[in-house]
């Protein structure tokens, strides 16, 4: 099978510089992603639309949410850093550090196998501003973070000014992972479905106790011609 957007011209448009990084992924993902439990057979020939531009949709709403960040704290020379909690086969990490090579990004996942697919995707596309961390979200939460995680972790690590996250969990379970991981006015930024609504009415319990507020739901277009996907983004206290 041939992906559908393979001879379009969408996938450069939107990717800009990062096309090159992201076509050799591309390519990985359909020699090797379905054999290897990465994507689903129906997944192969819509490839660039439903995993790649998809998660490059969150690319704005990343960049807009980490400059308001280094703005408010024009002080501190610290970079920004962002955690893709869950990343599997690097949905919607990969996508967004090869878009972003400026922050630092940390892949968390707890899968021995797609932490060996990752490493190997870090390295073949060159990704120099990313680390994976195999580990579950509760071991890297900060001042709790495992002994033999607490090299690949930031120095100082107090938490992540960014979680970000793709199918996950539900609101009410994704509170309760993703929030421990944040500093202290950092965002939860991630692609959500067209219930999130919902998602949000059942989580009001979790996003009390966790300190989560002011969530934002955003319309967030993909490409010209392609069905548009949601962001949403919720602030730590």
């Amino acid at each position: 099978m041939t992906d559908i957007l393979s001879s379009s011209h969408l996938p450069q448009q939107v990717l800009g510089d990062a096309y090159e990084k992201l076509a050799l992924f591309h390519k990985k993902l359909e020699t090797e992603g379905e054999p290897r439990g990465i994507i689903g057979p129906r997944d192969v020939d819509i490839i660039w639309e439903r995993h790649i531009l998809n998660c490059a949709a969150l690319v704005p709403f990343l960049r807009a949410e980490l400059d308001g960040m280094t703005r408010r704290s024009s002080q501190s020379t610290r970079s920004p850093i962002v955690g893709d909690i869950g990343s599997g086969g690097g949905f919607p990490g990969i996508i967004l550090a090869a878009c972003m090579s400026d922050i630092s990004f940390y892949l968390v996942e707890p899968m021995e196998r797609r932490v060996e697919w990752l490493r190997e995707v870090v390295s073949e596309l060159d990704l120099r501003n990313v680390t994976v961390v195999r580990a579950r979200a509760q071991e890297v939460v900060p001042r709790k973070v495992l002994p033999e995680l607490r090299s690949l972790m930031p120095r100082g690590f107090k938490g992540f000014d960014v979680v970000t996250c793709r199918a996950v969990a539900p609101m009410t379970k994704l509170t309760g992972m993703m929030f421990p991981l944040l500093a202290s006015g950092g965002k939860l930024v991630t692609l959500k479905g067209k219930s999130v609504e919902a998602e949000l009415e059942k989580a009001v319990k979790e996003m009390k106790k966790y300190g989560a507020i002011s969530p934002q739901i955003y319309e967030a277009p993909v490409a010209e011609g392609l069905e548009s996907t949601r962001v949403l983004v919720v602030k730590k206290k």
